[in-house]
């Protein structure tokens, strides 16, 4: 379970269990504490070793990524399959906001799908995205029990995944809709036998190891597994429960009785859990599961992989509920040919001996190890994939998130950039690209600065022409990006707190951004600003049509005032709104002019627009055309931070709180 979704305590727990005895704990779609990396003075270590990277891409950092044994893409949830997911505003707070990377008091979206994965192919690209940032760790898939799922499996196979895991539907239901634990889903064991027998019989089962998870709760159930065809095992409602979860099936309301599922530090305070209650009930279930295999005649897992014929099956078939249901398919054994393993016996080839950045961390071997100044002049390929990924996870192993001093690494390249160009780019790099980037440009950006623009000579008109492809930005969590051209559709995706400047986009723009602020001096495409919880954008309206294609579920749109509307304003509410602890909008409102002008001032700078230099040579003609998109639950947080800091300094903070919690 993700953190946010149960407490830091329970999560610690299990952490800490999990790498006592060998096993390893999976850190959810919630990102994971910093502070988690370093082991305790006592030898254990909270560290979970396995990193979930989901669809809304909270926390996933390259400092994140190579701090993990396994890099897990969750494609769904076997209690909703398809769903996506979503943290309340009421639980997150400071601490969940800071590792999310978001505001506190506002909630947080996972949307259904990858917006980076729609094929199989897409998906072989993420994985190999993720094995460049960290090349010794494994990368996995999770996948949902369904008819359909073992086709889906042997793609993943062929994406070159090491693993991958099949959820049924009774796992992780606490915060799931009713509607989805009872009608959505199905068990794993029909998941696990399709997956098994596709595999098997497509020659691709040696390639990767197979987990099954979803209600697993005895050593029974690792038997029937095992049988079935499974490597490996997870566990999570039963090792909670014996850490204390009472099943009150309320983990989003944040009110947890025994402080598991909750934010809330009174209700925390009550988890009794421990380390050893954990162990305890592995143990018992390992102690179970060498009984069964006594009786069976094996000695090892290994010799159970796949032996469906073991399972003694007639009691159930021959029952009278079972009657008209034919159960032969779940239980069919492939025929194959002598030496086609069943199991997992070889490694997957990434082909990561070829990448660019093998090259690039040779020439900055320097910057890396004494932080010294490195610049590069380089040709680039469309082969050249994932460019600076695996550069970014060499300096993120050394100095986490924080990077490299500003462009300790500049590296100037010509020519069609591949896909996912300056993925989970580190801080103190610089990409410049003189050319072209293709999609996924800047993918989980992590503070580094990625420059775009064309050739001189190229003759095309930037403003009119496509420079970047699509979901350009997803994930991205800090840093810069100047494109010097028109980006492709959801440009900005969830992203968390980049700041990016481009000369128009495609459809879906800033969707489900969290945080960071976006730039376009140019047209946009429809549903602009759509699941939009965070983060600013200002968008140049010249044709005064950008209304009808925002999407205004979640946003405002606000013009960028000027100094004498203000006045109003504060005359209006009476006075000094600094003597009420309010905001500011005097302040506000410079900042904002003042932002936008740096920003594309830098724009500018780096790429030498010729659309940035019309607009700053004619200042006055072209701010009132700028529209401000301000999500709602954003400026109220805002405002909520700005009263308390306020109350604060006038020790009327704890007094306030009172007011609010007697609804006041």
């Amino acid at each position: 379970m993700s953190f946010g979704s149960i407490s830091r305590e329970a999560h610690t727990t299990l952490a800490i269990a999990m790498n006592r005895i060998g096993g390893k704990s999976n850190t959810g779609e919630g990102g994971e504490e910093v502070d988690r990396f370093t082991p305790m003075p006592n030898g254990d270590s909270m560290r979970s070793s396995i990193k979930q990277v989901a669809s809304g891409r909270f926390g996933v950092t390259t400092e994140y990524l190579v701090n993990s044994d396994m890099m897990q893409i969750k494609m769904a949830q076997g209690a909703k399959p398809g769903e996506g997911g979503q943290l309340p505003g009421h639980k997150v707070d400071a601490t969940i906001a800071k590792v999310r990377h978001s505001t506190p008091g506002v909630g947080l979206i996972s949307p259904p799908p990858h917006h980076d994965i729609y094929s199989i192919e897409d998906l072989k690209q993420l994985i190999f995205d993720l094995k460049n940032v960290n090349p010794t760790g494994a990368v996995s898939v999770k996948l949902v029990s369904e008819v359909g799922v073992g086709t889906v499996a042997a793609g993943v196979a062929k994406a070159m995944a090491d693993h991958v895991t099949i959820a049924g539907f009774e796992g992780g239901t606490g915060a799931s809709p009713l509607t989805s634990i009872k009608h959505a889903g199905s068990p794993w064991e029909i998941g696990l036998a399709e997956t098994q027998q596709t595999l098997v019989l497509n020659r691709l089962r040696g390639r990767i190891e197979v987990q099954v998870d979803g209600g697993l709760r005895t050593g029974r159930d690792v038997i029937v597994g095992a049988l079935l065809g499974a490597d490996g095992f997870g566990f999570s409602t039963a090792p909670l429960i014996a850490a204390g979860c009472i099943m009150m099936r309320k983990c989003h309301l944040n009110t947890c009785p025994v402080g598991i599922a909750t934010q809330d530090p009174v209700l925390r305070a009550r988890f009794t859990g421990a380390p050893e209650h954990v162990i305890n009930f592995f143990f018992y279930v390992a102690e179970e599961v060498r009984e069964y295999m006594a009786a069976l005649g094996f000695r090892t897992m290994a010799e159970m992989i796949g032996r469906t014929e073991v399972l003694d099956k007639e009691k159930a078939i021959d029952h009278w509920k079972a009657r008209g249901l034919d159960f032969t398919k779940l239980f069919h054994k492939p025929e194959m040919a002598d030496g086609v393993p069943v199991s997992n016996t070889e490694r997957q080839d990434h082909g990561l001996e070829t990448v660019l950045d093998n090259k690039l961390i040779e020439l900055c071997r320097a910057a890396i190890e004494e932080k010294k100044p490195v610049k590069l002049d380089l040709p680039i390929k469309n082969v050249d994939r994932s460019t600076g990924a695996m550069l970014s996870g060499a300096i993120a192993k050394r100095y986490g998130h924080a990077g490299l001093p500003d462009d300790t690494i500049w590296i100037r390249f010509k020519g069609s950039a591949g896909q996912s160009f300056g993925a989970w780019l580190a801080h103190g790099v610089t990409l410049d690209l003189v050319g072209e980037g293709n999609d996924y440009v800047g993918k989980g950006l992590s503070g580094g600065r990625i420059i775009v623009r064309p050739p001189e000579e190229s003759g095309i008109n930037p403003e009119k022409s496509i420079i970047v492809g699509n979901t350009v930005l997803y994930g991205a969590i800090a840093g810069e990006c100047y494109f010097r051209g028109v980006g492709g559709e959801r440009f900005g995706v969830r992203n968390s707190g980049a700041i990016a400047v481009v000369e128009g986009t495609g459809d879906h723009g800033c969707e489900y951004m969290t945080g960071g602020v976006v730039v376009v001096i140019g047209p946009t495409g429809r549903n602009f600003a759509a699941g939009m919880s965070g983060g600013i954008a200002y968008v140049l309206d010249e044709s005064g049509d950008f209304e009808p294609r925002c999407n205004m579920a979640m946003v405002d749109l606000e013009p960028i005032p000027s100094e004498n509307r203000v006045m109003e304003r504060r005359r209006h509410q009476g006075g000094d709104l600094e003597s009420h602890g309010l905001v500011d909008f005097t302040d506000m409102t410079r900042f904002d002019e003042e932002r936008l002008r740096q920003l594309i001032e830098n724009h500018l700078h780096y790429t030498a627009s010729t659309r940035a230099k019309d607009i700053l040579d004619n200042w006055a003609d072209y701010l009132p055309k700028f529209v401000k998109v301000m999500p709602v639950e954003y400026r109220r947080a805002l405002e909520e931070m700005a009263r308390q800091q306020a109350a604060d300094k006038t020790g009327l903070g704890e007094i306030e709180i009172g007011l609010r919690g007697n609804g006041k």
